[in-house]
């Protein structure tokens, strides 16, 4: 059927009209469905591109800001560990001058009280050169006040190394209470004061990250506001776009369904001008031609009578001459059968199989068995036909392609349904692969009435074809009182 569909749909289904249009439209549907791909692939790739900056600006970002954070913390502990060294080494440094001036006058020098206290004064002096140079003036002025303390605390210990023991007894407290302490608690508070400036630039460099931080935070949230946005456009722009092929989808299916109505009647239309033609050919057959030769006859044997015995050669050419016409008188006969056995009319479906079915045994070398079960004889004519062209195109394509040596016709009504089923035992052939006009042509009959087809095939295992076709006792009814109540000719 589809090879017939590509035959008679241009010629006799589409006017110049149409067939120009269906040329043109393709064309605005192609500019416009490209417009829309292009829409859409731009929109996906903004909103990757989006998503994409978001997350290379969100991890530098991040990236920038721990590294901030590790810079802030390591300066913190860098100065927070020199004053803690400083601070360390002044307390033990007044607890080692502290021991040494309440020492008794009378007990003997600590040689390495110099050496002790020295080294003190030196940790404390490494660690302070160690603490980061600061732009802050305040913190700048303490840190030269801490130096200068170490400074007089240096030379006020080394003044003390050279007293006496007389002079630390009658000097020592006084000096203790009056230089060294004072001295040591102003050194302690101006450390303090730069840890509590080391605190605050912490809590300045904190605060500063957290406003990085916000930042991104805004920057991101905006990106995340306008990815949504641009995902909620995709959305209905996919959605108008789903519509807009779905419609057209419908109505492409539209068109196709209406294409395959008016197909299918085309076909049907070609079947019923076949078999009509066919028809027609098989009665001016048998009635024309086939009364002529039969009259021709009638006076070749008139004339024949009438010649004398003895005119041999006339006789001889008058037998001849009714040889010749008794042929083809028979081979117009047989050709009016086969285009339309008038016995399918006369005798019913179940006789014109069988006549079909002696005919193909007597030509050719294959047996060909009929069953009939209880198939009605008042069959609708269209259904007649359909089951006879169908035996027909099955024992022909038996004898002429599968070599089978033996067929069997098949035929059953449940009430319902008619079944038609045609075997042989011949080489068979892939029915997944093979579709010929002459199975195409079979399983369009059987679909125009509502039937269908199942076909049994392998290479060397013969052959069987199927037909179901919904036949109600009501249309029989209906197709034999349409039958008594039409006039004879």
């Amino acid at each position: 059927m589809l090879r017939l569909r590509k035959v008679f749909y241009p010629a006799c289904m589409l006017t110049p009209a149409e067939v120009t249009g269906f040329q043109q439209a393709p064309a605005g549907v192609d500019r416009q469905a490209r417009l829309m791909r292009t829409l859409l692939l731009a929109g996906f790739g903004g909103l990757l591109a989006i998503m994409l900056l978001a997350g290379i600006t969100a991890l530098s970002t991040l990236g920038d800001l721990h590294t901030a954070e590790e810079a802030a913390r390591r300066d913190y502990l860098q100065r927070n560990q020199a004053l803690t060294t400083v601070n360390f080494s002044i307390h033990i440094y007044g607890d080692r001058v502290e021991q040494y001036v309440m020492r008794s006058s009378s007990a003997p020098a600590d040689p390495a009280f110099a050496d002790q206290v020295a080294s003190l004064l030196a940790n404390a002096r490494s660690a302070l050169q160690q603490y980061p140079i600061s732009s802050d003036p305040v913190e700048q002025r303490l840190l030269l006040e801490i130096e200068n303390q170490l400074r007089g605390q240096d030379q006020a210990v080394r003044a003390m190394l050279l007293w006496t023991p007389e002079d630390r007894r009658r000097l020592g407290y006084e000096v203790l209470n009056r230089n060294l302490i004072p001295s040591r608690l102003q050194l302690l508070e101006a450390s303090q004061q730069v840890a509590i400036l080391n605190r605050e630039r912490l809590s300045a460099a904190n605060s500063q990250l957290f406003a990085q931080f916000g930042s991104l935070r805004q920057r991101l949230t905006l990106m995340i506001v306008v990815g949504l946005a641009a995902g909620l456009l995709l959305s209905v722009l996919c959605a108008f776009y789903i519509l807009r092929l779905e419609r057209q989808a419908h109505q492409r299916y539209q068109e196709i369904a209406r294409s395959q109505r008016d197909l299918e009647q085309l076909s049907a239309r070609l079947v019923d001008a076949q078999e009509e033609e066919r028809r027609s050919l098989s009665r001016e057959l048998h009635d024309e031609v086939g009364q002529s030769l039969g009259a021709l006859l009638v006076d070749v044997a008139r004339i024949k009578s009438q010649v004398s015995q003895q005119e041999t050669g006339i006789q001889e050419q008058l037998a001849h001459m009714k040889g010749i016409g008794e042929k083809t008188l028979s081979t117009v006969r047989n050709m009016a059968l086969l285009l339309r056995p008038s016995m399918l009319d006369d005798l019913g479906l179940v006789a014109a199989i069988e006549w079909q079915g002696r005919e193909v045994s007597r030509q050719g070398q294959m047996e060909v068995d009929v069953q009939s079960g209880n198939v009605p004889g008042d069959l609708p004519d269209d259904y007649k036909i359909c089951i006879y062209r169908i035996a027909q195109e099955a024992l022909n394509n038996a004898t002429r392609h599968s070599g089978a040596k033996l067929a069997r016709v098949e035929l059953d009504w449940d009430g319902q349904t008619i079944t038609v089923s045609i075997s042989d035992d011949g080489q068979g052939f892939d029915s997944e692969r093979v579709r010929g006009l002459g199975l195409l042509g079979m399983e369009e009959r059987v679909r125009r009435l509502g039937g269908k087809v199942t076909i049994h095939s392998r290479p060397r295992e013969g052959t069987n074809i199927c037909v179901e076709l919904p036949v109600s006792s009501t249309v029989t009814a209906k197709q034999h009182a349409e039958t008594s109540n039409t006039p004879r000719r």
